[in-house]
């Protein structure tokens, strides 16, 4: 081991030393090269360093460089950026500084829309609410005062607010105007009240207009167009809810069918997230997009309140304005037919390029608020802004272009305004005559097809003016001619009034108060100065005269009159007073002036002085109706228009009728059914089978079958000019009927024909329907001739006193052909069967004719004594005598034996016009009829005014406030009735203590019931009460000065105006007081100022049967008239028996004291007042028997008292109602007047 180790370790040294030999070289040369390395290190260290140096030098000019360039990048984006906003902003600048000026002027109206906002939402809000029913004066006013409280409660709102500049809609407005919505701002308000409602609308709309709009607007939406009285109005309605439909519910009465309730009120629930409402017995799925229309044609309609506050009740009645605006266009369409559609193009265009020009600005306006940032990096909204602009600029070219066009185009229509402004005014007349006669009802359609086809028709002409004065002349006489022929005689001459005054009106020729005079005379209660002619003046007229003067027109007036009494005192006395006052007042005085001084002076001569004046101002041929023409009426129908005859007492259109139906070869062909009973299948069957081939049906008398009066109307809806034969023609017969169908009069063709007027006519008319083989053929020719025409002229006779009114008849009876048939045939027959030997049976005659076949018809008993009477002058043995006349004047007689030809040549010899004498009357006849004829005229006339002015330049409310304080002013306190009880209590032996506590009693009532209306009045006026309907009719006839009904229902009969009603009342109220105070009756009672006036005669008769211990069924009344002695003593002493009384007055006579007889009335003395008398009560065998003749009810053959039993009544109307015993409630008593030797009860 130890030599192992120690060889090991030789190895090991020579090992190494054979390494060290090799390694030593190595390691010197390792340490020189590692010395050189480290030399090498050092310098290259060096280097390094300074090559450091240099990199760094490099790399901060590197870091200089990138940050120049950096830098010029970033100036290259700015001027890039700046560039482009630069293009934008100009771009900007350029877009919106054409609406610098308007956003400015816009934000600074904001900025006062700001501040009345409240004020004026308020306002909005009121108006929708409230006002949709009322015209537009009444809105402004309502408005103004609305204002004013706002005010007043520091709410600013705008000066002159109106609801189209607070929440309209121009765009909206304009699409409105194109869908025929009237352009006019009451029009344009009520669409903004139906749109901004949260209520559905119940529109207003006798002219249909509203009706047209909805029409049109909505008929690209699904309209459902239904009526109540239709069998699918709840299915139509169920289906239009479901599919969110728009429903037009038109032409409703002035109920609403209880089914709609759950819509009106929006009764609508959601159920499971769907919105249902229930109608009916079903509740069905309601569509938000639902509306409902609601019209209806009445012009007047009373909705009670539970219903208007369910609905949105919008009065869409044609305006002024709007009209105007619709005759232009319909007149320049016609005349300038190529400029009037450029203009409707124009319009239509403007409305678009508005629109767009509203979209634009809208849009940019909305990008202008949503933009983030700096606006001019919105690339997008400047390249849209450019885009509008653009197109705002082309629109604006067009908008220029389309002004200059509607600049020329407007000069032209403006040439046309006046043509259109008075068709516009005119249409309003025949409006209003529906307030007189509920037939009197024309549609706008109908006018406006009247006007166009004036246009077609009236003169041509180059010169515009002359073409314009052709139009309204041909125009307003085509309307008086077809109005005309609709109308019934007595509202002709009104209608042709009407006309010439509101042309008058419009033309500025007549001033308003001027015709609220003429029309109303004066209306005060007391005479402002006394009356300087007492002696021949009425205070009537005086009081007329004294509010004439206060017209501007007249207002040196007075002193003239007071100081030329003479030349007036000649007017009133002159029997052609309109000669005198033209001659008087030729230049100082226009044609309506003198009218109304006429009116004051002489009103028995005012129509004909209307007649004069209408002729004056628009023609002669205005007051002269056309003849009735059938075949005219026929050619201007259609076969889907209904022809209407108005009937009136005595017409027979049937006759006329049948004559056309034979000469257009349809005599086979025409079926009349009279409407009754079980009637309405058959004439609607009858009416679809006459439509399909081509006949005629005529429906008599629609008036009593009102129930199929719905019927009808639907009916005549459906008539189509495509489903109706061309021939096919319905005509009605109906008389005035309020429950006749508006639509069928509207737009039907109507027609009156009523009997000839005056005797020659009558007795033409009745001589034309006898048979020549007829009249010659009785055996008795002489008498049967001459009785006929005798009858004839009865006949004629008996109808024309109607036009005198209660001095022709006390009830105006309806004598009618068939009565003067009758009595012909009987005349023949008993001629026919005498033997030769038999006196003519003129009392078996003259019972018949007078007592059954006229007499039937008189319910009177003094009508039946006066006709029988009559009738005495032509059933008479005189008659066959040919020197015997039928009037004093002698030109009426029975003419001698001929032919019929000969007697229809004698009537036609007679005047067209004849006198009272004919009828047995006084001259002063006439008058009384011509002063009745004037107040209806007048009555009629005022009745048609607007209500917006009472008279006097004051306000309805003013008026009728004024006139409710005087009148409660005047009223003095109610009587204390126990004090009368007390102070005269009910005795045996003094009737008249019941008598006076009874009146007392009834004169509180009636004072009551003035006063108490009157302060409800006064109430409602201040927004206090409701003003009822009542209040209003009250209101409106106190402020025309007539008694409200309402007082009148409690009074006594009375025909007095309001002042002389009230003044009459409180001096009834003073004699009583003084009655009362005095503690006794009164020497002398005034008989007409009782309320109960029999109670009085039956307290008379009463105290002389208890004085006497009489039965008082045998006691009656003697009479004696007292001579002015008797008078002064009757003052200072009551009669042993009966009463004393005054405050009568006689009209058709006079009380001749001087001969204590009945005397003619002198000219012009139409009532005297009578002395007093003495009711002198008697048993009835003491009384002497009246002499006369018993067929003729004047008296008994033995009669020994030659007296006049004369009628008393309450007032000269004389009619009233038929009471239980006999008699009429306005008859008093007959009583007994002496006449004069050579008169007869038959004479008076």
């Amino acid at each position: 081991q130890a030599a192992a180790g120690l060889a090991k370790w030789v190895h090991a040294m020579v090992q190494y030393d054979r390494v060290a030999r090799v390694v030593a070289p190595k390691r010197a040369a390792l340490k020189e090269a590692e010395e050189t390395l480290k030399q090498a290190k050092a310098f290259l260290a060096e280097k390094e360093a300074a090559l450091k140096e240099v990199m760094d030098k490099v790399a901060i000019l590197e870091a200089n460089l990138n940050e120049a360039e950096t830098k010029k990048a970033n100036l290259k984006a700015q001027v890039v950026d700046c560039e482009a906003k630069l293009r934008r902003a100009d771009a900007l600048i350029k877009g919106l500084g054409g609406e610098k000026t308007r956003w400015t002027e816009t934000s600074k109206q904001l900025a006062s829309t700001y501040d009345n906002i409240t004020g004026d939402i308020v306002l909005s809000a009121g108006v929708i609410a409230y006002l949709g029913a009322f015209i537009i004066s009444y809105r402004e006013s309502a408005v103004k005062q609305w204002s004013h409280l706002l005010r007043e409660k520091d709410i600013t709102c705008s000066e002159g607010f109106t609801l189209r500049t607070t929440l309209g809609n121009e765009i909206q407005i304009r699409s409105w105007i194109i869908n025929r919505l009237p352009n006019d701002s009451f029009s344009i308000e009520n669409g903004i009240m139906l749109t901004k409602s949260n209520r559905w609308p119940l529109m207003i709309d006798p002219q249909g207009q509203a009706n047209k709009w909805v029409k049109k607007m909505e008929e690209g939406n699904s309209l459902k167009i239904v009526k109540q009285n239709q069998s699918t109005f709840v299915r139509t309605i169920e289906n239009a809810i479901q599919f969110g439909s728009a429903v037009l519910l038109e032409n409703v009465p002035e109920y609403l069918d209880p089914i709609l309730e759950p819509i009106l009120l929006k009764q609508i629930v959601v159920a499971g997230g769907v919105a249902t409402i229930r109608l009916g017995d079903s509740t069905i799925e309601y569509e938000k997009n639902f509306r409902l229309y609601i019209t209806t044609k009445l012009r007047n309609p009373h909705y009670p309140p539970e219903l208007c506050v369910k609905v949105n009740l919008l009065n869409f009645m044609a305006t002024a304005d709007g009209l105007q605006d619709q005759m232009l266009g319909r007149v320049v369409a016609m005349e300038q037919t190529e400029l009037e559609l450029q203009r409707q193009q124009l319009v239509v265009e403007d409305a678009e390029n508005q629109r767009q020009l509203n979209e634009i600005e809208d849009k940019i306006l909305y990008l202008l608020k949503n933009a983030e940032g700096n606006i001019l990096d919105d690339e997008t909204l400047i390249d849209t802004l450019a885009d509008s602009k653009k197109t705002s600029n082309i629109i604006h070219e067009k908008v220029k272009v389309a002004e200059v066009t509607q600049t020329r185009i407007a000069k032209v229509r403006q040439g046309y305004i006046p043509v259109a402004f008075q068709a516009s005014q005119l249409f309003f007349c025949i409006a209003d005559l529906a307030g007189i006669d509920p037939m009197y009802q024309y549609s706008l359609d109908w006018y406006i097809g009247l006007y166009e086809n004036s246009i077609q028709h009236a003169e041509k002409s180059h010169n515009l003016e002359d073409r314009l004065q052709n139009l309204s002349d041909y125009f307003t006489y085509s309307l008086y001619r077809n109005v005309c022929r609709s109308l019934f005689e007595k509202d002709k001459l009104l209608f042709s009034f009407l006309l010439t005054t509101k042309i008058m009106l419009g033309q500025k020729t007549l001033q308003p108060s001027e015709l609220r005079f003429f029309l109303q005379g004066n209306t005060s209660m007391d005479l402002a100065e006394p009356n300087p002619y007492k002696s021949w003046l009425a205070d009537r007229s005086w009081n007329d005269v004294l509010a004439m003067c206060e017209l501007s027109q007249f207002s040196t007036f007075m002193d003239m009159f007071k100081s030329q009494g003479r030349i007036w005192e000649a007017i009133f006395n002159s029997t052609n007073p309109l000669e005198l006052v033209e001659s008087q007042f030729q230049e100082t005085l226009t044609a309506f002036q003198k009218i109304c001084f006429v009116r004051c002076l002489r009103p028995d001569v005012v129509v004909p002085g209307v007649q004069q004046f209408i002729a004056t101002e628009i023609g002669t041929r205005f007051i002269e109706p056309p003849p009735f023409d059938m075949k005219e009426c026929y050619a201007d129908s259609k076969c889907y228009t209904p022809l209407i005859f108005v009937l009136t007492p005595g017409a027979d259109p049937m006759t006329e009728l049948q004559k056309l139906a034979d000469e257009m070869g349809l005599g086979s062909k025409l079926q009349a059914i009279s409407l009754g009973q079980g009637q309405g299948p058959l004439a609607e069957n009858a009416i679809l089978d006459a439509g399909d081939k081509g006949t005629w049906v005529c429906l008599q008398n629609c008036h009593l079958c009102v129930s199929w009066m719905p019927t009808l109307e639907r009916i005549c809806e459906e008539f189509s000019e495509d489903t109706l034969h061309a021939n096919f023609r319905l005509w009605l017969t109906s008389e005035p009927s309020p429950a006749f169908p508006a639509f069928v009069l509207q737009n039907g063709v109507k027609m009156t024909n009523e009997p000839p007027k005056g005797m020659r006519a009558n007795l033409l008319g009745s001589l034309s329907q006898v048979e020549k083989s007829w009249f010659d053929s009785c055996e008795h020719d002489i008498e049967f001739k001459k009785m006929l025409f005798g009858l004839c002229f009865f006949h004629a006779a008996v109808r024309e006193r109607r036009k005198f009114g209660p001095l022709g008849w006390n009830i105006q009876y309806v004598f009618s052909p068939p009565d003067l048939r009758i009595s012909m045939d009987q005349l023949r027959i008993f001629l026919d069967d005498l033997r030769p030997e038999d006196p003519t049976p003129f009392a078996a005659l003259a019972y018949l004719a007078g007592e059954c076949n006229y007499g039937g018809r008189v319910t009177d008993d003094k009508d039946r004594r006066c006709i029988m009477n009559i009738l005495s002058d032509f059933y008479t043995s005189q008659i066959l005598d040919d020197d015997y006349k039928f009037s004093p004047s002698g030109i009426y007689y029975a003419p001698s034996e001929g032919s019929l030809e000969d007697y229809r040549d004698y009537v036609r010899s007679l005047p067209f016009n004849e006198g009272p004498e004919v009828f047995g009357l006084h001259d002063n006849a006439n008058i009384s009829c011509a002063i009745s004829e004037t107040n209806l005229l007048l009555e009629t006339a005022l009745s048609l005014q607007p209500k917006s002015a009472g008279g006097a330049g004051k306000s309805w409310g003013e008026t009728l406030s004024e006139l409710a304080n005087d009148i409660i002013s005047r009223i003095p306190k109610p009587f204390d009735i126990e004090r009368a009880l007390i102070m005269f209590p009910v005795l045996y032996e003094e009737s008249m203590n019941t008598v006076l506590t009874q009146e007392l009693m009834r004169f509180n009532r009636l004072t009551e019931q003035v006063t108490h209306t009157l302060r409800d009045v006064q109430k409602a006026l201040k927004g206090i009460l409701v003003m009822s309907a009542e209040l209003e009719m009250m209101g409106d006839a106190m402020v025309i000065g007539r008694v409200p009904s309402m007082w009148a229902d409690y009074a006594y009969p009375s025909l007095k105006p309001l002042g002389s009603w009230v003044n009459d009342l409180l001096e009834r109220l003073n004699v009583l007081s003084e009655w009362m105070e005095s503690g006794s009756s009164p020497n002398v009672f005034w008989i007409s100022g009782f309320f109960f006036t029999q109670a009085f005669i039956t307290g008379t008769l009463q105290n002389f049967a208890r004085k006497y211990s009489r039965p008082i069924d045998k006691v009656e009344f003697d009479f004696k008239v007292l001579t002015p002695e008797e008078m002064l003593a009757a003052k200072s002493a009551r009669p042993r028996d009966g009463a004393y009384i005054r405050g009568l007055f006689m009209e058709g006579a006079r009380w001749d004291a001087h001969n204590h007889v009945i005397e003619e009335s002198q000219p012009r003395e139409l009532s005297i007042a009578m002395p007093y008398l003495h009711l002198y009560p008697k048993e009835k065998a003491d009384v002497p028997v009246v002499e006369g003749v018993p067929e003729q009810y004047t008296g008994s053959l033995s009669g020994t008292a030659h007296v006049y039993m004369c009628p008393v009544y309450k007032t000269s109307f004389r009619q009233g109602v038929l009471s239980t015993t006999g008699h009429s409630t306005n008859f008093v008593m007959f009583m007994r007047i002496p006449m004069a030797e050579q008169h007869k009860q038959k004479h008076w």
